[in-house]
């Protein structure tokens, strides 16, 4: 039992520092141009489509 609260609680302060860690180093390199060379139309296309629904079930609201 002592053994898997203390796995919990080893991955929960590891996942603490390593986002402590990247929010205080930001990100670098990252070149959105060179990203997008490397997505395919499918990929697009479903994004796309699910942020358009995304923003419409927002603006509808929940009901």
């Amino acid at each position: 039992m002592w053994y898997l609260l203390i796995f919990c609680l080893s991955l929960l302060g590891f996942g603490v520092l390593m986002d402590w860690r990247n929010k205080k180093n930001g990100l670098k390199g990252f070149d959105p141009e060179e990203n997008h060379k490397h997505v395919s139309e499918s990929e697009r296309a479903y994004v796309e489509s699910y942020m358009h629904n995304l923003k419409n079930d927002h603006n509808n609201g929940p009901f």
